[in-house]
């Protein structure tokens, strides 16, 4: 047909006028074309919804061929397309009840998997539509994860803006700020003493607030701050500025303060030096691609701050209890009654948190590691048997050491999970703002906020010279 229609076209339409039998010639071929080409197409949607080997694209294949082969026949293309005279009608009747034959199966074909093919169609749509929202989600995900991620690892202005105020407080008036002796409380047993390591210092002294606000007796508590050398200055100026209310005790020290903490003790200080040597481009990189572990990026896993927890016997020897307080809680209650629990030879108090899939052992430490399926040896040095953080380090060290408390003391998740019940919040003796959502940043979740910025010091001049906007 390829090297005869362009001839067989041209001779059909100098014929329209004088043999009508071409007319008649040139609308049966037209039809029959028509149908090959409708039957290629459902043929292509069966190959296209994976209907490879079905019965009805063998049917549809067969019929598409048995069409070209009519149109090829050599007796129809000599008496009907090659021809120079006049058509022969009993053999153009012949043709057209073939090509009506034919027609009527194709129709009758294409109407029976029409509605199949129609329903497939749109099933692979809402396929294609599914997966491309799905790829969008991941997209939206990553970037969504990637934002808060620097958003909470960024440090805000103002808290920066705080910092510098309170160093050029005491470069501005340095006999206001003079080094002091250590009170007894320091040391006194008999007391109740706290444990906060941090570098921010609004955070701080939310804590301290919070205690002491709703403590019977506040000057019997004695607040232990540990913070980066770069801070310790701002943090003893807003102490010395902004004692403690009701009497309570403040000590401010820089980690460089305790002389044992030094790489040859403290091995993990050696991992935390090499972890902090990589360039931001390369925490960024290394963040993105794994958005599930993008937390331990975050500076504070790599700030010995985070680690103190395990010296505190060595930091403070002559107490006997002694509760730590993260920077992102707020205490609502007196909580004098957690040194009367009795910890039955335990070394450790702690409200259980494991519910659901929340800090498991296998989320968080490298079981197909072979040192943590024998023995957790603790020569390991190279960070590989765990992610970065004290989570993990504190499950293996103090399994089987710690007494499980009443979960009214501790309520976690306001940085990350809207829905926990204000029945809960209001209960709890400490409220945690744990996850990403800091109460101190933007992307602060409003539902919780005023539980924090209600102990944040507004009188103080250089909060409001900050414009914490709380």
């Amino acid at each position: 047909m390829a090297t005869t229609g362009d001839a067989y076209i041209h001779r059909s339409f100098l014929a329209l006028k004088s043999d009508p039998l071409k007319t008649r010639l040139d609308l049966i071929h037209k039809q029959a074309h028509d149908h090959i080409m409708l039957v290629n197409a459902y043929a292509a949607y069966a190959r296209k919804l994976k209907l490879d080997n079905s019965r009805q694209l063998k049917l549809y294949d067969d019929l598409a061929m048995n069409f070209t082969d009519m149109l090829s026949k050599p007796a129809y293309r000599a008496a009907l397309f090659e021809t120079e005279g006049t058509v022969d009608e009993d053999v153009l009747r012949q043709f057209e009840k073939e090509v009506k034959d034919k027609v009527k199966v194709a129709r009758l074909m294409i109407s029976e998997a029409k509605e199949s093919y129609d329903n497939q169609m749109k099933i692979q749509k809402l396929k294609d539509t599914i997966f491309a929202v799905h790829e969008q989600f991941l997209k939206a995900k990553k970037n969504g994860a990637i934002a808060s991620f620097v958003a909470a690892k960024s440090v805000p202005k103002s808290l920066h803006c705080l910092a510098m105020r309170l160093v050029g407080e005491r470069v501005a008036h340095p006999e206001k700020y003079k080094e002091e002796e250590p009170k007894a409380e320091f040391e006194d047993p008999t007391l109740y003493h706290y444990a906060i390591f941090s570098e921010n210092v609004i955070a701080v002294s939310v804590v301290v607030n919070s205690v002491v606000k709703n403590a019977n007796e506040p000057w019997k508590h004695v607040f232990h701050v540990v913070t980066d050398r770069k801070i310790v200055a701002a943090m003893k100026v807003w102490f010395k500025m902004r004692p403690a209310r009701g009497g309570a005790h403040v000590e401010v020290k820089a980690v460089e303060d305790f002389n044992f903490l030094n790489p040859s003790y403290v091995p993990v200080l050696r991992q935390l030096e090499s972890a902090k040597s990589q360039t931001v481009e390369n925490q960024a990189e290394n963040a993105a691609k794994d958005v599930n572990n993008m937390k331990f990026s975050n500076p504070k896993y790599l700030s010995m701050l985070s680690h103190l927890r395990f010296y505190l016997p060595e930091m403070y020897p002559d107490l006997h209890r002694i509760v730590l307080l993260d920077d992102d809680v707020v205490v609502q209650k007196d909580l004098t009654d957690l040194w009367n629990i009795d910890l039955d030879g335990k070394v450790n108090g702690a409200v259980e948190t494991c519910f659901g899939s929340f800090h498991r052992y296998s989320q968080y430490m490298n079981f197909s590691h072979p040192l943590i399926k024998e023995n957790f040896n603790p020569r390991n040095e190279d960070h590989t048997l765990w992610q970065f953080g004290t989570l993990s380090a504190g499950l293996a060290t103090f399994y089987s050491k710690t007494k499980s408390l009443d979960k009214s003391w501790h309520v976690l998740g306001l940085g990350y999970n809207p829905s926990v019940s204000m029945d809960e919040i209001t209960n709890a003796a400490v409220i945690h703002f744990s996850g990403s959502m800091k109460p101190w940043l933007d992307i602060a979740m409003n539902q919780y906020k005023e539980l924090w910025t209600k102990y944040v010091d507004n009188d103080m001049e250089f909060v409001q010279m900050c414009n914490f906007g709380l």
